[in-house]
């Protein structure tokens, strides 16, 4: 059973892929009309026992309507005219989703603005609005 690697510690069954083959729109003349170049791949999320938990609520997350009432994300690759190449974009397009999941950005500490700088921004607003006083009528003040 082979094995494709997503991270460093996360690698999927080839076997939870499924692939089917389905006709393509676009360019290609007749032979779009004869050949199924296009493929579907499905992953089921829900039942996966490749992924941990938090990337797999990450994952029904970040797919949205690409997944199932079943939890199965389904990518769809026609942008190349052989099946081939269309096979390794939806599988490629699938590992960059899964890798997108995995990554957990670092919280983020609040932090609060320096004294200093409250001090500068009140000192323009003086500057600004003794600036803008000056430029009225003389006498009127």
């Amino acid at each position: 059973m082979a094995r494709i690697p997503v991270t460093p510690a996360i690698a999927i069954d080839e076997s939870e892929l499924e692939e089917s083959f389905i006709q393509a729109t676009g360019p290609g003349g007749q032979n779009v009309n004869k050949v199924a170049t296009a493929v579907q791949l499905r992953f089921d999320v829900a039942r996966s026992r490749s992924l941990p938990d938090h990337v797999r609520d990450r994952l029904l997350q970040i797919a949205g309507r690409r997944v199932t009432k079943e939890g199965v994300l389904i990518v769809t690759a026609r942008r190349f005219r052989t099946q081939e190449r269309n096979r390794v974009d939806a599988r490629d397009r699938l590992i960059a989703m899964i890798r997108e999941a995995s990554f957990v950005a670092p919280p983020r500490h609040p932090t609060q603005t320096p004294r200093a700088e409250k001090r500068r921004r009140l000192d323009n607003k003086k500057k600004q609005g003794t600036l803008k006083r000056l430029r009225g009528r003389p006498g009127a003040e």
